[in-house]
């Protein structure tokens, strides 16, 4: 077997070929289809818990509004974060044009309480934030969302820094896949 210089050459050029098809495809489907997300944090206990692995998929609202009792992905406000940004994960509590309040620990979306009884213990108690503090009544606008983390006693969210935007929105927490004991699709409540 004889090896040339243009086979040389040709085989580089094909290696070369197939890493920056590779990349594109990888940049494709990060930025329009699907992102891999780890948990940090116990904002989301039980639920989701810290060093949990999860691809968050982009499609679903680019076809629908988001849906209350979904869990999503999204940039956090800049009062949240220190440095240059981070990604924080909720459950959608409020949708656009919707009024909430907390009022004797629990949620009241357009003046009815909230049943969370498929992602809370009974016994939790949902504190007001300083965004939320004596009864206040938020209406959301337009494309405005009031979320919250699972674990209210440990989750900096709406309560505290008010609703977020529908363009922070990264997209859906679909499937966990590490540690392998919790690896399936993420299920959402239908809040009511």
């Amino acid at each position: 077997m004889t090896i040339t210089k243009d086979g040389i050459v040709s085989s580089i050029l094909d290696f070369v070929e197939t890493i920056v098809v590779s990349l594109a495809i990888f940049f494709v489907i990060y930025i329009f289809i699907a992102q891999p997300h780890q948990v940090n944090g116990h904002s989301m206990d039980p639920t989701m818990q810290t060093g949990e692995y999860l691809l968050t998929e982009k499609i679903s609202y680019r076809l629908r509004e988001p849906e209350r009792g979904e869990i999503i992905v999204f940039k956090a406000p800049a009062s949240a974060c220190i440095g240059s940004g981070c990604d924080f994960i909720k459950r959608i509590i409020a949708l656009p044009g919707e009024t909430v309040k907390i009022v004797d620990g629990k949620f009241y979306v357009n003046g009815q309480a909230l049943d969370e009884s498929t992602y809370l213990a009974g016994t939790t108690i949902t504190q007001p934030g300083a965004y939320t503090a004596d009864e206040r009544e938020i209406t959301l606008g337009t494309d405005q969302y009031f979320v919250s983390g699972d674990n209210r006693a440990n989750s900096a969210d709406s309560r505290y820094w008010g609703p977020i935007s529908k363009n922070a929105i990264i997209g859906r927490a679909f499937v966990s896949y590490w540690p392998f004991a919790k690896m399936g699709l993420i299920e959402h409540a239908n809040a009511n």
